[in-house]
């Protein structure tokens, strides 16, 4: 993937973590939640994020020292 993939794929799921951000919050605050749809976002979430970190990994330069 190119830099610009890499970012315009970051992007994409940085916006999807926000969004899985704010459902967890709204379904948290229900008073009958649905314990299980709310585990499956977290673990989404928890995905993203790791997901996240490797791309961003990534675009730094190896540089020996």
């Amino acid at each position: 993937m190119s830099v610009e993939e890499i970012e315009q794929r970051l992007e994409g799921l940085r916006i999807e973590h926000r969004d899985l951000d704010c459902a967890i919050i709204a379904l948290s605050e229900a008073v009958l939640a649905d314990q299980l749809q709310l585990a499956r976002l977290k673990k989404r979430k928890l995905r993203l994020r790791d997901e996240i970190s490797v791309l961003e990994s990534s675009l730094i330069p190896d540089d020996i020292a």
